[in-house]
C-alpha cells in the first residue's frame, strides 16, 4: 500500500519552510502541523492534494470523531479535533494560493474543515486548572532527601524553579554564569538559554522563603567551590551513568553536561511529588503559584508590573489572562467576604483596578488599529 505521495511531499516541505521561516514557528509547532496533514493523507489514502474537494473535509471530520487517543484509548478531545482541523484549514488555504494549485483547490472549500459552533465552544472552553499551593511545594522540597549528590541536585532543582519561576527548557540549558548570587538574580540570555520566544530578561529571586533560596545558594556554591566547575558548566547537570555489577547501568554522580531537553526535569518533579504522597504538578505549574502569590503580595500597579516582568512578561495582561485565574475555592472566599461591611475602600486596590481597565482599553484600541 502506498504510504506517501511524492508531489504531496514536495509541497508539504515548502509549507513547513514557510511556517518556520516566514511565520517564525518553532519545530514543535511545525511537527504538530505535519501530524495533522499526515492524518488527513492517511484518510484520503495519499491522494494528490490537487484532488482536494470539500467532501474530503466533511468525511475527514467524521472519521476524526471516531479516532481514539493512542495513549489513553479514549476518543479524541474536541480540543485536539479543533486544532487538527484548524491546521489543515490553514494549510489548504495556503495551498489554494500556490502556483499549480490555484485552479484545483478552491479557497471556500477549506471552510468545511470547521467544527460546529457548539463543538468549538466545547473545544475552547476555559477549564479550572490545578495549581499547587506554596505550602505544598515547600512540603515536597522539605521531604526530598539530600544525602547523595544526585539528591542534592534534584532538591535544588525544585527550589530553583520556585525561586525563579523559570521554564523547564530554560533551566535545562542554564549555565552557572547565568546565576548572580550577589544580586540575587538570574540572567536568562536567549543566546544560550532556551527561553520562550528567545526573549532575554533578568529575573530576581521571588520572595518565597530564605530556606528555598539557601538550597540554591548551597548548590551553586558546591559546584563552584567543591567541584571547581566553571561559568560555562551547566547549573543542573546530567546524571552520570556507568556500567555497574552484573552489567546493569546505574547512576553514579553527575557530569558537566546539559540535559538535551526538559524531560528529565519533569521526571524528577513527578518522583518528588509522588514520594511526598501528593498529586503530580509539572514545573510550569510553579509559575501559576508565583502569580497567585503576586496577587496576594502586590498592592500597587507598579509592584504587580515588576512581578509580571520578573516572569518574563512584557505585558501585565499576559500575566492576568494566562496565569491570573482565581482558583475556585478562593473565588468562593472572596464572594463571601464581599457580603461583610467594609469601613473604607482600599485605595491601592482601586488604583490597581483602574490601571488594569485602562490597559485593557488601550489593548482593544491597538487591536482595532486605531
Amino acid at each position: 500500500m502506498t504510504k506517501h505521495n511524492a508531489k504531496n511531499e514536495r509541497i508539504k516541505r515548502q509549507y513547513f519552510i514557510f511556517l518556520k521561516e516566514a511565520k517564525r514557528q518553532n519545530e514543535c509547532s511545525v511537527d504538530a502541523v505535519a501530524k495533522a496533514i499526515s492524518r488527513f493523507e492517511t484518510y484520503t489514502k495519499y491522494r494528490d492534494f490537487k484532488a482536494f474537494h470539500y467532501q474530503q473535509a466533511v468525511g475527514f471530520k467524521a472519521d476524526l470523531a471516531k479516532q481514539s487517543n493512542q495513549q489513553t484509548g479514549k476518543p479524541l478531545s474536541k480540543s485536539t479535533m479543533n486544532s487538527t482541523l484548524g491546521q489543515l484549514k490553514a494549510f489548504f488555504q495556503w495551498l489554494a494560493m500556490q502556483p499549480g494549485y490555484k485552479s484545483s483547490v478552491r479557497y471556500t472549500d477549506t471552510e468545511y474543515f470547521n467544527l460546529s459552533e457548539k463543538e468549538v465552544r466545547i473545544a475552547t472552553a476555559k477549564r479550572q486548572t490545578r495549581v499547587p499551593t506554596l505550602e505544598q511545594i515547600k512540603h515536597v522540597i522539605a521531604s526530598m532527601p539530600g544525602d547523595s549528590l544526585i539528591e542534592q541536585r534534584n532538591r535544588a532543582l525544585l527550589a530553583f524553579t520556585l525561586l525563579t519561576g523559570a521554564r523547564d527548557s530554560a533551566i535545562a540549558s542554564m549555565k552557572l554564569k547565568h546565576v548572580d548570587l550577589t544580586a540575587n538574580c538570574i540572567f536568562q540570555d536567549a543566546r544560550e538559554v532556551k527561553t520562550k520566544f528567545s526573549k532575554t530578561f533578568t529575573t530576581y529571586f521571588f520572595p518565597v522563603g530564605d530556606e528555598i533560596q539557601q538550597l540554591v545558594v548551597d548548590w551553586v556554591s558546591y559546584l563552584k567551590s567543591e567541584l571547581l566547575w566553571g561559568n560555562d558548566d551547566p547549573l543542573f547537570p546530567k546524571t552520570n551513568v556507568i556500567n555497574g555489577e552484573d552489567r546493569v547501568f546505574i547512576a553514579s554522580g553527575i557530569k558537566p553536561e546539559h540535559w538535551s531537553n526538559a524531560t528529565p526535569i519533569r521526571s524528577i518533579f513527578r518522583e518528588a511529588f509522588e514520594s511526598a504522597d501528593l498529586a503530580y504538578f509539572n514545573p510550569h505549574s510553579f509559575r501559576k503559584t508565583l502569580v497567585t502569590l503576586g496577587q496576594q503580595l502586590c498592592q500597587t500597579p507598579e509592584e504587580f508590573k515588576s512581578w509580571s516582568q520578573n516572569l518574563g512578561h512584557d505585558d501585565v495582561l499576559t500575566t492576568l489572562y494566562s496565569y491570573g485565574e482565581v482558583q475556585q475555592h478562593r473565588q468562593g472566599e472572596i464572594i463571601q467576604q464581599l457580603k461583610l461591611p467594609r469601613s473604607s475602600s482600599n485605595q491601592n486596590a482601586e488604583e490597581f483596578a483602574r490601571a488594569v481597565v485602562k490597559a485593557m482599553a488601550n489593548q482593544q484600541i491597538q487591536q482595532q488599529g486605531v
